[in-house]
């Protein structure tokens, strides 16, 4: 069972990787990529913070060598994908902290590292610190409103716990806790 949890979390990074590559350009501009959040906090949520790492860090290196991208393909997602992750595992799997996590860090933390990076290694002059602080902030809200409303279903009809349970996350799951009568025993009348 073990080897069979690892192999499906790999392959949910296969395919995470892929939706990030294909979905980042929709709607995007330079300094403003929401579907980037959404793949984060999916990810986040969905893996756990250091699969959103490597999945971030995997999609910005792909964007920015087969689509031109420049650096802030990663500036602008790890510290994001991460903190994502940990804020959700920490809250014991609450979704808001997840967006939380990716709001501050992609839209504060990234913005923020992503200008001296565009300064000093892609030659942007005249950025400020808090240059891409509006655009990187603004596609996080956007992002993590679109995340928050499809993790936000999945957890409603019951899909998100059956993902995490097969690929071996750690679940706390709210309702176990509230009624542990078994689901079969609430039917009968």
């Amino acid at each position: 069972m073990e080897t069979n949890s690892k192999l499906l979390k790999k392959l949910m990074l296969a395919m995470m990787v892929a939706m990030g590559v294909v979905v980042s350009p929709i709607l995007r501009i330079e300094g403003m990529c929401p579907m980037s959040s959404v793949i984060n906090i999916t990810c986040a949520v969905i893996l756990g913070p250091w699969y959103a790492l490597l999945c971030a860090t995997l999609i910005g290196i792909i964007r920015m060598f087969l689509m031109g991208i420049p650096p802030l393909a990663l500036t602008g997602a790890v510290f994001g994908a991460f903190l994502s992750g940990i804020l959700y595992r920490v809250s014991k799997n609450n979704l808001l902290f997840a967006v939380i996590g990716e709001v501050i860090g992609t839209g504060i933390i990234g913005a923020i590292v992503s200008a001296p990076i565009m300064t000093y290694f892609w030659g942007k002059k005249g950025l400020t610190f808090m240059f891409y602080v509006p655009l990187f902030f603004t596609a996080t809200i956007i992002g993590g409103t679109i995340a928050f409303i499809f993790l936000g279903a999945l957890i409603k009809n019951g899909m998100l716990i059956k993902i995490q349970n097969s690929l071996g996350v750690k679940v706390y799951d709210k309702s176990r806790n509230i009624n542990k009568q078994p689901i079969a025993n609430k039917t009968q009348c």
